[in-house]
């Protein structure tokens, strides 16, 4: 699998959520941009999203077994010790034939059998971190770490070796970048002369989130703002009768930059990868934490950002009473979108993608 002439072999693994995988995989183009003639393996789950995304975009997959242990009791987790082990055994496999010599990990229950049978054969590891409280199995694998990029400041205190700590801020793609605000809007077939607001509820939708503007329609309409609502697929047949001149009612966006541009005010979750794309551009946001994920990670993140002044933010159980205000006295006031656009930029850490990738060739190179 891995040719030993070539130094540059590099594998990944992370997933289970995008929120894992993208980063993982911005990194990995990055590194092929610099050195194309390194090997790169992801190693992951096939049920997950990365058995589907990583082949499309023409990676090697090897996948495991392993899945999540249940924070609930769940017959599952009888089998949970079992496929453990298996997975340990079939990532030493994996890591023996491809021969790495670095090791990313970027989170996920996934990456814990891959970057151990990593270590077991001597490659050097680099952990990312994309949440402001670290994943269980990123504090698991800290000892087999060379380096840990985090995203965040405050996740600093999390780790117990502060010689392996660097903030980078969080990997993602390289084509994430503002166009021009006219030809944004007019590609969503919406007039440049309103206030216009992104609601972004995760791939999947959010439903609190769904249901909290579909009770404002008619505010929104009366107080002219027009909406680029992402609804998720499991909610589209609920709110596409909503569609009209002035709100346009989509599953799933695949041009977000475009969407980016055209919006004033974003209305979103607290991903990882989401708050790190508001951040760079400098958009004014609200944040909605789910409260359905594990360690409350979200709400930990958008609290971050408020603290920095760099987004509002508003717990999930009290969205019905507050958001509407919110978002009106936000996206009517230039000047506190302005600050909120100035805040986000200067806690935004562009260069994330660049430095991972760079680190990774230094390690291999050494």
């Amino acid at each position: 699998m891995g040719s030993a002439a070539n130094k540059y072999r590099f594998l990944f693994a992370g997933g289970g959520t995008g929120g894992h995988l993208f980063p993982a995989i911005a990194v990995a183009q990055k590194i092929l941009s610099i050195k194309p003639e390194a090997e790169i393996l992801f190693v992951g789950t096939s049920s997950k999203i990365e058995g589907s995304v990583v082949p499309k975009l023409g990676f090697n997959f090897s996948s495991i077994w392993i899945s999540g242990f249940s924070r609930s009791f769940s017959f599952k987790n009888i089998l949970f010790p079992f496929k453990l082990i298996v997975s340990l055994m079939q990532s030493i496999l994996i890591n023996m034939k491809f021969k790495p010599k670095v090791a990313i990990g970027s989170g996920g229950y996934v990456s814990g059998p891959a970057i151990f049978g990593a270590n077991v054969m001597g490659a050097r590891i680099i952990l990312l971190e994309q949440n402001v409280y670290p994943g269980v199995t990123t504090r698991l694998l800290e000892k087999y770490a060379e380096e840990i990029h985090l995203s965040f400041e405050d996740s600093k205190r999390y780790f117990k070796d502060p010689e392996k700590i660097k903030i980078t801020g969080n990997p993602i793609r390289e084509d994430l970048k503002y166009i021009d605000k006219n030809s944004a809007l007019k590609s969503f077939e919406l007039p440049p002369n309103k206030k216009t607001i992104l609601i972004l509820g995760g791939s999947l939708g959010a439903k609190s989130i769904n249901e909290a503007i579909c009770n404002n329609i008619e505010n929104f309409k009366k107080n002219g703002i027009q909406i680029i609502w992402q609804t998720g697929k499991y909610y589209i047949d609920t709110y596409k009768k909503y569609l009209s001149d002035t709100i346009k009612v989509v599953p799933f966006i695949e041009d977000m930059n475009s969407a980016y541009s055209a919006c004033d005010l974003v209305i979103s979750r607290a991903g990882g990868i989401t708050i790190t794309e508001i951040m760079n551009l400098g958009i004014p946001s609200i944040l909605i934490p789910s409260p359905n994920v594990a360690e409350n990670h979200q709400y930990l993140n958008a609290k971050n950002l408020f603290e920095n002044k760099a987004a509002l933010f508003i717990e999930d159980s009290k969205i019905n009473m507050e958001l509407l205000d919110l978002i009106l006295n936000t996206i009517s006031d230039d000047k506190k979108l302005l600050n909120l656009k100035n805040n986000s930029l200067q806690i935004a850490k562009p260069e994330a993608t660049k430095i991972v990738a760079e680190r990774a060739i230094k390690l291999a190179d050494e």
